[in-house]
């Protein structure tokens, strides 16, 4: 295996972006974040916003003059576009597309749009990612604390020459040089990305603790006792992998558990399973996702009847319950 390329505090300066303005497009968990840490490294910081709406007054009581998009697109150097993946190429379309002008730098968050051509910036612009992997709560807090959250840069067009220059100084504003910056690709990041959330942090998760709970219960075990065993419990398993790995977290853990674990483990999530996740993988990277998703009129629709589904499975319930009576 190949090192990956690390970025930290000494390898990058706050030099490119020194009497630039910077323009923050929308002012939600990231846009807050980011906007708040780089204008506390001293930097001047613009952000654009509709006038309506609870970010307008949450962006004015943290001492920002909201503009609308349009104005903060024209006067910014460099504008960061953290609006969501859904929104964003209309947003860029109508408010952002028609101020750029040869030598800005677009910055991105996440390279979805760009990577499946939703968003095609001219070739007279710099285009890169930054991509702090946390939420933006989280990237804030540890920026007031002195320190920072790792995070990913990219260039996908370089009109200047000084495009990863000026993507290395947006990761020291924010403060995650502190924490090591990796070099990546507007491709590999998206797709890794979706891969994670789809397979293994949000929808193989979910489906994981649900399908656990329903075995439990379906075998005539209290519900109460099913949530502890398989959802409530999960927290301390991945805070313990989060400090010390997969060893750490064995090491931490009974050895009963350690042997269950190890051995009965791969007989659940198997080849199948693995298979599955290739063929999320190939949906991916063909756009089919993409399509289903961004591409699609009803994808909200479709999202809120997931939605709503959910919120009426069992273990939701039980877990309502739960922390109702103050055991959670």
């Amino acid at each position: 295996m190949s090192g990956a390329k690390i970025y930290y505090d000494a390898d990058a300066s706050l030099e490119p972006l020194r009497g630039k303005t910077i323009a923050v497009i929308g002012y939600g968990s990231q846009g807050r974040a980011q906007a708040l840490n780089l204008r506390d490294s001293g930097l001047r910081v613009v952000v654009g916003l509709r006038s309506e709406g609870r970010s307008y007054e949450v962006a004015k009581a943290d001492g920002f003059e909201p503009v609308p998009m349009e104005v903060a697109a024209e006067r910014g150097d460099v504008i960061l576009m953290l609006v969501p993946d859904v929104p964003m190429a209309e947003v860029y379309s109508r408010y952002v597309e028609p101020h750029l002008k040869s030598g800005k730098t677009l910055v991105f968050a996440h390279g979805y749009n760009v990577h499946f051509g939703r968003i095609r910036p001219p070739k007279d612009v710099n285009v890169v990612l930054v991509a702090p992997k946390s939420p933006g709560p989280l990237l804030r807090q540890k920026f007031l604390e002195g320190k920072g959250v790792p995070a990913l840069v990219a260039v996908h067009n370089d009109a200047t020459g000084e495009a990863k220059s000026v993507a290395l100084a947006i990761a020291k504003g924010l403060g995650c040089t502190r924490a090591g910056v990796i070099e990546t690709t507007f491709a590999e990041e998206t797709e890794t990305d979706l891969l994670g959330e789809q397979a293994v942090l949000v929808g193989g998760v979910m489906e994981l603790i649900k399908k656990g709970f329903e075995v439990l219960v379906e075998n005539g075990y209290q519900p109460e006792l099913a949530y502890f065993e398989v959802c409530n419990e999960l927290k301390l398993i991945v805070d313990l992998i989060y400090s010390g790995g997969l060893m750490g977290m064995l090491r931490a853990v009974s050895d009963t558990a350690k042997y269950g674990g190890l051995t009965v483990g791969p007989r659940i999530v198997d080849e199948h399973v693995k298979e599955n996740m290739r063929r999320a993988l190939r949906a991916i990277r063909s756009g089919e996702f993409e399509r289903s998703w961004t591409g699609n009129p009803r994808a909200y629709e479709e999202l809120e009847r997931l939605m709503r589904e959910l919120e009426q499975h069992p273990l939701e319930k039980v877990g309502r319950e739960l922390r109702a009576k103050g055991l959670l």
